[in-house]
C-alpha cells in the first residue's frame, strides 16, 4: 500500500528585492508526505520549480527562505506560517513543524517577519542585524582569559540557575517581533538581560547593559511594549512574559542609580 501523501497549495511571498514590490504568488505542490519537516516541504517545492514540475508564475525562481540547524536550535528558520510565527503549533520552529499539521487539499500562506526594524532582504528573508546590535551593545560579561574555572567555583542558587537556563532559552529568531501588534523586540531584549542578571558574572555590567541595549533596541526602530502577550505565546522556546517585567524593573533601578552618580 502506497504511503498517503498531500495535495496543497502554497501562497508565498516572493519579493526580488528589499527594493521591489512584493505580492504572494501561489505553488501547486503533491505528493507531500506527512512525514516531511515544513522545510523539506518547501525543499520539494524549490526542486519542482527548478526542474520545470511546479510552475513558477511570475519566473521568481526557487523560493529563498532562510534555514541552517534543522533542529530547533539556530532560529533561522524566520517565517509567518498562516498568520503565525513559525506556524500553528505552539513552542514549536518552522523546521520542527511537520507536515501532518495541516489537511489534503490546505492552502497555506507563508510570508516573512514584518516589522520596519527587519527589512526583507529577499522573499521570506529578513535582515535581522539589529539583534546583533542589540547583543553587541550589553549581551556580554567581564571575565579575566585563562583556563576554564571550576564548576563549582561560585555557588549559585537553584532558583536563580533555573530561571537564567530559561530565559537563555532564547534563541533570537524574532518570532516576538513579528508576532507582536507593534513590532516590540522587549521580550528578547529581556530574555538576554535576564538571564545575565540572574547570574552573579553579569553584574559588572549589569546597569549599563540594560541601559545600552535598551536604547541601541530604541534606534532600530521596534515597537513599544503595550501588553498584548502575542510574543510569549509565539515564541518556539516558551520565554515567560516575566522576563519584560524584569527588564523594566532593570531600566528603572539603572536610569535611577546612574542619575544618583
Amino acid at each position: 500500500m502506497s504511503k498517503q501523501t498531500m495535495s496543497l497549495t502554497l501562497h508565498i511571498w516572493r519579493q526580488p528585492g528589499p527594493d521591489r514590490p512584493g505580492r504572494l504568488v501561489p505553488y501547486k505542490v503533491t505528493d507531500v508526505s506527512p512525514d516531511m519537516s515544513f522545510l523539506e516541504m518547501l525543499d520539494v517545492l524549490n526542486e519542482g520549480i527548478i526542474e520545470g514540475k511546479i510552475k513558477d508564475v511570475g519566473n521568481y525562481g526557487p523560493v529563498v527562505f532562510d534555514h541552517d540547524c534543522r533542529e530547533g536550535i539556530c532560529g533561522m528558520c524566520s517565517m509567518v506560517v498562516n498568520g503565525e510565527p513559525h506556524g500553528p503549533r505552539r513552542g514549536t520552529t518552522t523546521c520542527q513543524l511537520h507536515m501532518r499539521s495541516f489537511e489534503d487539499g490546505d492552502e497555506i500562506y507563508i510570508e516573512p517577519w514584518r516589522a520596519k526594524a527587519f527589512p526583507i532582504v529577499k522573499d521570506l528573508v529578513v535582515d535581522r542585524s539589529a539583534f546583533d546590535n542589540i547583543i553587541a551593545a550589553g549581551g556580554f560579561i567581564s571575565v579575566n582569559t585563562g583556563s576554564a574555572p571550576d564548576a563549582n567555583a561560585i555557588p549559585i542558587g537553584k532558583r536563580d540557575a533555573d530561571e537564567a537556563f530559561d530565559y537563555a532559552a532564547c534563541i533570537g529568531c524574532g518570532a516576538c517581533v513579528a508576532a507582536c501588534p507593534n513590532a516590540s523586540a522587549m521580550l528578547f531584549v529581556g530574555a538576554k538581560v535576564a538571564h545575565l542578571v540572574k547570574m552573579p558574572q553579569g553584574q559588572v555590567e549589569r546597569e549599563s547593559r540594560v541601559i545600552n541595549m535598551v536604547s541601541t533596541m530604541d534606534d532600530a526602530g521596534f515597537g513599544a511594549c503595550t501588553n498584548h502577550g502575542e510574543c510569549s505565546r509565539s515564541c518556539p522556546k516558551e520565554i515567560s512574559l516575566d522576563a519584560i517585567m524584569l527588564l523594566n524593573r532593570e531600566y528603572m533601578r539603572a536610569t535611577v542609580k546612574t542619575r544618583g552618580k
